[in-house]
């Protein structure tokens, strides 16, 4: 019987499931052994179960193309990552801690900016910032938080220490994958689960809605929330319906929301207008209120500015929150952590070179093909340079573009990111692997028990994004003590 860890060789990273090329980390050491167990045909059919549970459960993505706009069935590998329940209790804390400090720092950027009279940061990184809303100056959001909802990608280096990669806090999506992964695994591997403590993640839609609940104006006890999304043509639409869904809450588009003289927002129903307390909202800014932003966006509310500058109803995310969701300012939240809670962070960020910085401009150019180079505000893995995987001509026009607009670039080393090992044509071998956990914040903080991993499908990529070819697994969060 030909065994799928035939030939399985770990690399230079770190392998989440393996110590060597035979050995299973003692965290691993049931799974290891019951994929093992079975056959490459075993493996097969479980592969068709799990490609099945996704078309039929309708989960999708979009990429968008010169083509026009695909639809396409969402790429998910069966075989899950492991953390344990010792590690993850550290990471959770460390999660929580940043977002506090991020909240703190958003809200003194629109009042004193404190941290940056202090010197902690210049003045020229916040007034710059296309994230930075002038509109949201003097305002307080609810328990003074603006970024509710917020996705931090991890990554794991050789060294086997988890870095923050980035934090995003304007609209982060995948945590319905996250969700959806772990009905499908149940379905392929039902067995190893009822045998294995794996922490439970199915409470994340009730943990939602009892955030969202939090923020509504005081006085309402039970909150009309909806959930507010550009339509069907976005790349997260499966997601903002599977939330609405599992919160039931009204799923709705600009057009289905109306904002009156009185200052409130109503949704149109077949009875008449009803009253709307909290917009979780899945689009940008820009396109939020052409009262007040982008004149010609159709997706937005005209007057919801005003109505939640009223107080009558609570956005999450809040307007403005995107202007700590930028690669540079990334660079200071370890020294936010210090200047606003007094502590010292616990999860490490990787090194960041600012372009801006003079200095640093100079070591970057220099280092250009060792390098990874990402603009400060675009996601998805778009407009990166990967400078050992990039061709000459692709570094010479690259030092260009950062010359030109220096503010808009950074650069971190590139990462030996932790494989994990992914099955690929009917054996397995080690893709790059990445994680992204969500943190609700509103009267409470919540983190999810793992997260949404991602996976570099292709051979050496280190990229993980859907959009660019990537898929993801199921995360086990497993407590060593009851297994």
């Amino acid at each position: 019987m030909k065994s799928i860890w035939e030939n399985y060789k770990t690399d230079s990273a770190y392998d989440e499931l393996m110590c060597s090329e035979f050995q299973p980390r003692q965290i691993s050491y049931r799974l290891c052994q019951y994929l093992n167990s079975l056959n490459t045909s075993d493996i097969d059919k479980r592969k068709m179960a799990a490609e099945l549970a996704i078309l039929e459960m309708g989960i999708s993505f979009t990429v968008y193309s010169d083509e026009g706009n695909i639809d396409r069935a969402w790429p998910f590998d069966i075989i899950p990552r492991i953390i344990s329940s010792t590690e993850w209790r550290m990471i959770e804390k460390g999660l929580k801690q940043r977002l506090t400090a991020l909240n703190c720092f958003i809200a003194d950027v629109y009042d004193e900016q404190a941290f940056i009279k202090a010197g902690k940061m210049p003045a020229e990184i916040i007034n710059s910032s296309k994230n930075f809303r002038k509109e949201c100056i003097g305002m307080k959001p609810r328990h003074n938080v603006w970024a509710n909802i917020c996705g931090t990608d991890l990554v794991r280096d050789k060294d086997g220490v988890m870095y923050v990669l980035e934090d995003n806090l304007r609209v982060p999506s995948g945590v319905s994958y996250m969700l959806e992964n772990r009905v499908i695994t149940k379905r392929v591997f039902p067995e190893l689960l009822q045998n294995i403590d794996i922490l439970p993640i199915d409470d994340y839609p009730s943990r939602l809605q009892d955030m969202l609940a939090s923020l509504a104006p005081e006085h309402i006890s039970k909150p009309q929330i909806v959930v507010l999304t550009p339509g069907i043509y976005n790349s997260a639409y499966f997601e903002h319906a599977y939330l609405a869904q599992q919160m039931g809450a009204q799923l709705v588009e600009g057009g289905d929301l109306v904002v009156n003289d009185d200052d409130c927002v109503y949704m149109r129903t077949i009875e008449g207008l009803e009253k709307v307390d909290v917009i979780y909202r899945r689009i940008d800014d820009d396109f939020l209120d052409p009262e007040v932003f982008r004149k010609d966006s159709a997706l937005g509310v005209p007057g919801l500015m005003r109505a939640w500058k009223a107080g009558n109803v609570s956005l999450a995310n809040a307007p403005g929150a995107g202007v700590a969701d930028d690669k540079v300012v990334y660079a200071y939240v370890p020294e936010m952590i210090r200047y606003y809670l007094n502590e010292e962070p616990i999860l490490p960020n990787v090194q960041t070179y600012l372009c801006d910085n003079p200095e640093h401009l100079e070591y970057v150019l220099k280092h250009l093909p060792e390098l990874v180079v990402k603009p400060a505000n675009e996601s998805g893995g778009y407009g990166m340079l990967v400078g050992p995987h990039a061709t000459n001509k692709e570094i010479a026009e690259f030092r260009e573009i950062i010359q030109k607009n220096p503010r808009n670039y950074i650069a971190q080393p590139t990462l030996a990111i932790s494989t994990a090992p992914t099955l690929c044509k009917g054996k397995l071998e080690p893709r790059h692997i990445d994680l992204r956990p969500f943190i609700l914040q509103g009267e409470n903080t919540f983190v999810t028990a793992g997260g949404l991993t991602r996976v570099a499908l292709k051979k050496g990529s280190l990229v993980v994004n859907s959009s660019q070819g990537g898929g993801s697994k199921d995360t086990w969060i497993i407590d060593m003590e009851h297994n």
